[in-house]
């Protein structure tokens, strides 16, 4: 084999390097990018399912939960009705969720023990054997993850293929008032779709490495400078592809079968950026769900979060953003206020006057509002509306109270929207305002509250809004 080697020519054995060559980096490159595309998409999901399992625990009350007897006859109390009452709201605010149920520790440590199961109010779920009574006793320690849960929320690191398809699971703790944890919440996800794209990324990454090995050896005969420098390009554009930059694409001119395999890999790399955007919308509709669902127990803040994003929208457009940066701008501004769900109703709903206690409650909630986007918004900006749309100019705000030049213009404009809004809205405290009287106040708060620049423009397109109104209805009345 050696002898037969040596008496080739240079130009078959450049060739032979090549093809050798290529086929070693595209195997490398490509089982790179494969490996880090099923990392990244496992790690998505963990992460909103992490999110989702954090938010639904904080709805469940810890102390009603421990009232729930641990015997078949458990299921019949009220406390059990309540919870699994609630438990069914959550699943239904989330279509992908398969199952919920609650689970407490035993004496033994890798034993926990079914508190409330809301498939026992399902038939064909009881028929199936899946629904569990309390005290149910369930063998969690092939589930690490399981038993992580009972001291930070935590999700399966792969999936699983059961009889309803592939899943994986999610768990957090649940608190009692006294911040104790005295039970795990756990979500069963569907993720067949999470599968379908494994199995279309194979067949893709398959015919890219099909085509580089082809391509190598065909235009290795004729050019080797040029099947040099394609590879090259082809590895620089893997390497930044499999570093998460999905938006890079590989630029090779031609019809020949090294431009083809270009195009396999700018597909690839487009189907990659377009999972990444489908899991972002994911979460982002199971979060607006979760507001939608928030708002629709309170009267007077229904619509609320829809407007704010509106107004937004508006002033940023004024403000001279791009039409893609006003539709984000708008897309986080309906969820500024999503950290409430972590507040409990009684305060939010209050009449009275709150109290100090309470009051350190509600500032609690943009930081929890941060916390819960942190998965799917990895921009500082669009983190900070969440966590900053009650700071003020003056620094007096909250959580953070910090300094106007430390607010970006996005949290400065969703601020007014929110303020303005607030002020036009009825709340269990006061009446709602005139939008003549709102728009004093704002004019009011400039350089103390709110940025002056924003509120100018906002004054303005309040304003036209206000003189199309007057004109229509003089239209009508004519």
């Amino acid at each position: 084999m050696k002898r037969l080697f040596s008496s080739c020519s240079l130009r078959t054995k450049i060739g032979l390097a090549l093809i050798f060559s290529a086929f070693l980096v595209l195997s490398i490159s490509i089982l790179s990018v494969y490996r880090y595309t099923l990392n990244l998409q496992l790690s998505q999901l963990r992460q909103r399912l992490i999110g989702i399992a954090q938010t639904a625990a904080l709805m469940i009350d810890g102390d009603l939960l421990l009232q729930v007897p641990l015997n078949k006859e458990g299921s019949d109390t009220s406390a059990f009705k309540v919870i699994a009452d609630k438990l069914n709201e959550i699943r239904r605010a989330n279509p992908c969720i398969l199952h919920i149920y609650t689970l407490a520790k035993t004496e033994e440590p890798s034993t926990l023990q079914f508190i409330v199961d809301p498939d026992l109010y399902d038939s064909e779920e009881i028929k199936k054997g899946v629904a569990s009574y309390p005290g149910d006793k369930y063998d969690a320690s092939q589930n690490p993850e399981m038993l992580r849960g009972l001291s930070e929320p935590s999700a399966d690191k792969k999936l699983i293929k059961n009889p309803w398809g592939m899943t994986i699971s999610g768990y957090a703790p649940i608190r009692d008032r006294t911040g104790q944890v005295v039970a795990i919440l756990g979500v069963d996800f569907m993720s067949d779709h999470v599968h379908q794209i494994q199995q279309t990324l194979i067949g893709k990454l398959m015919l890219a490495l099909f085509l580089g090995i082809l391509s190598s050896c065909v235009l290795s005969i004729f050019i080797s400078r040029g099947i040099t420098r394609a590879i090259k390009e082809l590895v620089e554009g893997t390497h930044l592809i499999s570093q998460g930059d999905l938006k890079h694409r590989i630029k090779i001119e031609g019809g020949d079968e090294v431009a083809k395999l270009a195009e396999s890999f700018n597909i690839m790399a487009a189907n990659l950026e377009r999972s990444r955007r489908e899991l972002h919308s994911y979460f982002y509709r199971t979060a607006r769900s979760l507001i939608l669902t928030l708002e629709a127990k309170d009267s007077y803040t229904r619509g609320h979060s829809e407007r704010v994003a509106e107004h937004s929208r508006k002033i940023a457009l004024a403000l001279g953003f791009s039409q893609e940066e006003a539709d984000l701008l708008k897309e986080v501004a309906i969820l500024h206020d999503i950290g409430k769900i972590g507040v409990p109703e009684e305060i939010l709903n209050k009449k009275e006057r709150l109290t100090e206690a309470e009051w350190e409650i509600i500032r609690q909630h943009p930081s929890l509002g941060e916390g819960i986007l942190k998965p799917v918004f990895e921009g500082e900006e669009m983190l900070s509306i969440v966590r900053h749309h009650h700071e003020r100019v003056d620094g007096k705000g909250y959580p953070d109270r910090i300094p106007v030049d430390k607010i970006n213009l996005s949290t400065q404009i969703v601020s007014a929207a929110d303020t303005y809004d607030a002020m036009i809205s009825n709340r269990p405290y006061r009446p709602a305002l005139s939008k003549e009287s709102a728009i004093a106040e704002l004019l009011k708060s400039q350089g103390t509250q709110l940025s002056p620049k924003v509120v100018k423009v906002f004054v303005e397109i309040l304003q036209r809004e206000k003189d199309l109104e007057i004109g229509c209805e003089s239209e009508k009345e004519g």
